[in-house]
């Protein structure tokens, strides 16, 4: 019964939470914290129900309404939809087990704001990635976005400021997708997302479609931060709080991904794919090279993910068997990396006071575990086995050799050696630079979220300021972080089970029929 409804219960469970949580907040304010904590485990139950069920007997339709499609809404658990779903779930969870100590801390007056507005976006999420229809994919996109806007304004005085950004292209981003359903509507008369790829090669139009499939595709692009349009990525994510951070990023951008999949194989236009292709690669190199100017350890990762969904959008554009497994291993590798990086990002924050790289001096011996996921998730990022990243990347250069595009085979390469210049920058001031204390300094000049504790002076008509004392993480943070370090190495040394399993049966007919 459950497996049945899933694709319904996973974004509605998530919806009705988000309203909950502010009615019981109000006269429990305590209460939020359980309630987005125990909607994330039901959920991310359902999504593995949903998931072993399409693994052993297909996909799985829910008909709202009973209306069937095309003209009813029809949501849809199938292998792609079931794989991303689980990795929106669990990093869900995580990120909420995570967030009960890190939320008290940053944004204290904010709390039941935040776990609603986090209902709000993962049900957003969770349902673009089930919807099989091109109207529905946009409610649930601007629902997602609308709530990814107040997450990402609730941390530093300047997060309003770059969540506005962010709000004035996404909602560019998003008037260029419903123009673009428009002109898909116009050449085939449907919405439905498997009826509109029956429809499309024998659409007597086909300059509509292609005019839909590019507008459709240059809201998508903005959604994701792709470069050159990814401008508003580093400043939402390195003005936000850690925990906001640590939820949107890692799957935020996914998810736009995984729309991009499902409109690029719906039609084939070479022209298109090739341009995304390049686009990609730009995104590569030139999110490597900003990565390491970077001073601040949220905004390095920012940039750093501008280069890594590059290698997703490579992976797909590539249009073929090898680089489509190489895209979704690294859709569900750089989720986890992400996860356990920010998080532990925010762990420094609520420990040393800033997040600022010169600040990492000592790191190892004061947050030993913390900084031991730090590294794990590291070595992931720049493709060093046995971590889960270097076996997506060892695909996408397979899926380029095959598609002989050795100019990205060289990007590739390029991009982890760049990698390697800017993480392992931070990691030889946390290891082999040893943590100098000045106590005559009690207040820290700092761009970045400063965690503050006010101090009685000899002038008692003033407050200074003294950060934090340095020391791990508490349990309830560091969980998630060790969890997320060791799925980290299990994707690594089980990525064939995963790609024969979960992937294998995901890749979309038409790239199967690619020579």
């Amino acid at each position: 019964m459950i497996t049945q409804n899933a694709p319904a219960l996973i974004p509605v469970l998530y919806l009705i939470s988000s309203m909950l949580i502010p009615m019981i907040g109000y006269f429990r304010s305590g209460a939020s914290f359980y309630i987005a904590l125990l909607t994330s485990v039901a959920v991310f139950g359902v999504s593995i129900m949903g998931l072993q069920e399409v693994m052993a007997n297909g996909s799985i339709s829910y008909h709202l309404g009973g209306w069937m499609p095309p003209l009813g809404i029809e949501l849809v658990l199938d292998p792609l939809s079931a794989f991303i779903s689980v990795i929106i779930t669990a990093s869900a969870l995580m990120v909420m087990i995570y967030a009960h100590s890190n939320v008290r801390q940053e944004i204290p007056g904010s709390s039941m704001g935040f776990y609603s507005l986090s209902m709000l976006f993962m049900g957003g999420l969770a349902g673009m990635a089930i919807t099989g229809d091109f109207f529905n994919l946009f409610v649930f996109l601007e629902i997602s976005a609308l709530a990814s806007y107040g997450l990402l304004a609730i941390g530093t005085r300047r997060g309003p400021v770059s969540a506005f950004r962010y709000l004035v292209l996404g909602t560019a981003g998003a008037i260029f997708y419903l123009m673009g359903v428009a002109f898909i509507i116009i050449a085939t008369g449907s919405l439905n997302m498997a009826d509109v790829a029956k429809i499309l090669p024998y659409a007597e139009y086909q300059r509509p479609v292609i005019v839909g499939l590019v507008l459709i595709l240059v809201g998508i692009i903005i959604k994701m931060g792709v470069f050159p349009i990814h401008h508003w990525l580093p400043d939402a994510y390195s003005d936000a709080s850690s925990t906001a951070t640590a939820l949107i990023a890692p799957i935020g951008t996914k998810v736009a991904a995984y729309i991009l999949i499902r409109v690029m194989t719906i039609y084939e236009f070479p022209p298109l794919l090739d341009v995304m292709t390049w686009m990609a690669g730009l995104s590569i190199v030139a999110g490597s090279i900003l990565a390491i100017a970077q001073t601040n350890i949220k905004r390095m990762l920012a940039y750093s993910s501008v280069a890594n969904i590059g290698y997703i959008v490579l992976g797909v554009t590539l249009a073929n068997p090898l680089a489509f497994i190489g895209a979704m291993l690294h859709i569900l590798n750089h989720a986890l990396m992400k996860l356990v990086l920010f998080m532990s990002a925010g762990g420094m924050l609520h420990s040393v006071g800033s997040v600022s790289i010169s600040r990492m001096r000592g790191f190892p011996t004061v947050m030993p575990w913390t900084a031991l996921a730090f590294f794990i998730a590291a070595l992931s990022m720049v493709g060093i086995p046995p971590t889960g990243g270097f076996f997506s990347k060892v695909y996408l250069i397979m899926g380029a050799i095959e598609a002989e595009a050795w100019i990205f085979v060289a990007i590739i390469i390029l991009s982890t050696l760049l990698a390697f210049v800017y993480l392992f920058r931070m990691i030889n001031i946390a290891f082999f630079r040893p943590y100098e204390k000045s106590d005559d300094k009690k207040v820290i000049q700092s761009e970045e979220l400063v965690l503050e504790t006010p101090v009685e002076t000899k002038d008692e008509s003033k407050k200074e300021f003294e950060s934090m004392p340095r020391k791990e993480m508490g349990l309830l943070m560091l969980l998630p972080v060790l969890i997320g370090s060791v799925i980290i190495i299990l994707v690594g040394i089980y990525n064939g089970w995963i790609i024969d399993n979960m992937i294998t049966n995901a890749i979309p007919d038409i790239l199967k029929l690619n020579p």
